[in-house]
């Protein structure tokens, strides 16, 4: 996997010790233990958290990029999201969902 400076590069002149811990902690050790789980396994966790906390910027499409990058295709995002968001309506409500899905559509699409 390649090293992701998304923090330090949108955050740096900014927030540096916040930037410091989302690319060395977040993508640095988490995200690039793929003996213990590959980045398609987790990509559709992250994309629960963000749904499930209504984040639909730039991290939930940079997430769907990223999982295209990894080779999860455009059928296999579909039926991920698709579990994630049947489990997620009842519990976050049907409004993510369908926000969730619009986007994932127009960034698969893109």
């Amino acid at each position: 996997m390649k090293k992701i400076t998304t923090g330090r590069d949108t955050m740096n002149d900014f927030a540096p010790k916040f930037a410091q811990p989302n690319d060395n902690v977040l993508f640095g050790e988490a995200w690039s233990r793929a003996d213990k789980l590959s980045a398609g396994d987790r990509g559709p966790i992250t994309l629960s958290v963000l749904i499930g906390s209504g984040i639909w910027d730039r991290p939930f499409v940079n997430h769907i990029r990223m999982g295209k990058e990894h080779g999860i295709t455009e059928a296999e995002i579909s039926e991920a999201l698709t579990l994630i968001l049947a489990q997620l309506a009842f519990y976050a409500g049907c409004a993510k969902a369908w926000a969730a899905l619009r986007i994932a559509k127009e960034v698969c699409h893109a």
